[in-house]
């Protein structure tokens, strides 16, 4: 049984899953979008959305902890000066995945995964009405029904 145990091993050992995570996560980040399996892009969504939180803030330590998960410099700078400012006031969703089919050679599911690219508009909250409120607004209609 695999009870506790969360994550896709994808047939790899634990060396190999991070650096494909993190080519992954440097690749999205470059490219704003890429092509994988619908289970890579799943998983991925997990890394790069916690690295674009890491990089709303931008300071020394949170740069070096971005170089310490990212091989590229370039890509870490672009997460830090384009990439993350965009989110800089959406509380996460970062990333979209779409369905693209099966890929030929193995009918493996594919999917794209792509950085969210429309304008963030947080939601008004509605205020709720009390019930004694509701009770005299049902009953004035009726009123004025019958006079």
């Amino acid at each position: 049984m695999r009870h506790a145990k969360a994550f896709r091993k994808f047939s790899r050992t634990p060396s190999h899953r991070k650096a494909m995570f993190r080519n992954l996560a440097s690749s999205l980040f470059k490219h704003e979008r890429i092509e994988t399996t619908v289970a890579k892009a799943k998983d991925l969504r997990r890394v790069s959305e916690k690295l674009i939180t890491l990089a709303q803030e931008d300071t020394l330590h949170r740069r070096r902890q971005a170089y310490a998960y990212l091989p590229e410099k370039q890509v870490v700078h672009k997460l830090f000066v384009e990439i993350a400012p965009k989110f800089k006031e959406r509380p996460g969703g970062y990333t979209r995945v779409l369905r693209t089919g099966r890929r030929a050679g193995d009918a493996a599911e594919m999917a794209i995964i792509e950085l969210v690219q429309d304008e963030y508009r947080p939601k008004e909250k509605k205020k709720r009405k009390k019930s004694a409120e509701k009770v005299a607004e049902s009953s004035a209609p009726a009123e004025a029904q019958g006079e």
